[in-house]
């Protein structure tokens, strides 16, 4: 069987068009999936988590890996939005379907609760859990279940670092500048909660290594799809004298890169490369704390497929360690960062992956 340290980053192309095929379903599913799929087709499900497909983070980032999947496969990838009192009828109504899927994919740990009901029932379907493993009472975990985790803490640590970096060093790009008198930075969360918790500590850990002087201002919008919410409370810290704003928003994330451009300051991504999926927010994306979930989503895709379930079921975890979590230097203003910053960078990875530096929480959240 593989172990963690198998999985390595890869660069892949959003597949569009050729031999994808995206079957989308909305609302409580008014009609079941239908046609293609068998045994001999690559087949996969997603039901996205919140913040939805379109999210320029870890949704659109899981489906990535199964369009990937399906190209190199000449299958089908089945885009299902999902809701959250709805999950447990989507995985059911999937599992059921005529399309034989290799594997059905559930976006973050809200589906969780659903998908231990679903897991039982549909013993023989292969499922995958984003952002949370999923255990039976006795402690064992679902056989029939991949449950993958990345490291939210440790991608979070460093956007820490780089914020408390930059925070007294000046930076200039198109217009947007910082306060180097000043030593302030920001936090916006999405939902208040144990998972999003841990990357908020986490990034102020990292800022405070950098800076010992930093202070945090924190704030949750309350929905990770509501990117006027989170543009209200970036506004805020803005005001406050926050230079940077780090978001674990999802799919409020853009309200917080507006909010950077009206102010005239700068704002760090999650999940993905969100200077380049948000392009018209690049002048003020300082960088993204990124995690391979396409590269999760694609092993266990393809391993199910080929009939090797065993290398992937179970829970795992993929960190610093493992190279598939980091922090991406923004496509525009990165290249305006001192090299303080990749130093600083280089050091606090060693020092996490080494053991010198204990990330607060753990990839799950705080407990």
């Amino acid at each position: 069987m593989r172990d963690s340290t198998d999985i390595r980053r890869r660069s892949f192309i959003k597949a569009a068009g050729g031999g994808v095929a995206l079957t989308g379903l909305a609302g409580c599913l008014d009609r079941l999936p239908g046609g293609g799929g068998g045994s001999d087709d690559f087949s996969a499900a997603i039901i996205s988590g919140p913040g939805g497909f379109g999210d320029n983070a870890y949704n659109d980032s899981a489906l990535q890996g199964l369009e990937q999947a399906a190209e190199e496969n000449d299958g089908s990838v089945n885009q299902v939005q999902g809701a959250g009192g709805e999950y447990r009828s989507l995985q059911s109504q999937l599992a059921e379907s005529s399309d034989d899927y290799d594997v059905i994919v559930c976006v973050g740990f809200y589906q969780a609760e659903a998908l231990k009901q679903s897991a039982d029932e549909y013993s023989d379907q292969n499922w995958m859990l984003i952002n949370q493993g999923l255990y039976r009472e006795s402690g064992d975990h679902y056989e029939n279940v991949a449950g993958y985790v990345w490291g939210n803490h440790e991608m979070s640590y460093l956007a820490g670092v780089v914020a408390g970096t930059m925070t007294t060093r000046e930076l200039t790009y198109e217009g947007n500048s910082n306060d180097p008198s000043g030593s302030t930075v920001g936090f916006v969360g999405g939902v208040d909660s144990a998972l999003i918790n841990a990357f908020e500590e986490a990034y102020v850990a990292g800022a405070q290594w950098a800076d010992s002087n930093v202070d945090v201002t924190v704030g949750y919008a309350g929905s990770f799809q509501d990117p006027a919410a989170g543009r209200e409370v970036a506004l805020s810290q803005y005001e406050a004298g926050a230079d940077i704003v780090y978001h674990a928003a999802a799919g409020t994330g853009p309200g917080i890169f507006q909010a950077a451009q009206e102010e005239s300051r700068f704002a760090i991504g999650v999940d993905g490369e969100q200077s380049l999926a948000l392009p018209d927010y690049s002048d003020v994306i300082v960088g993204s704390a990124v995690k391979d979930i396409n590269v999760g989503t694609y092993d266990v895709s393809t391993a199910a497929y080929n009939g090797n379930w065993g290398d992937v079921s179970g829970f795992k975890t993929y960190g610093l360690e493992q190279e598939a979590v980091r922090f991406n230097k923004g496509a525009d203003v990165g290249g305006e960062l001192p090299s303080v910053v990749d130093e600083n960078l280089q050091e606090a990875t060693e020092g996490i992956v080494n053991g010198d530096i204990t990330v607060p929480c753990s990839a799950t959240g705080c407990q």
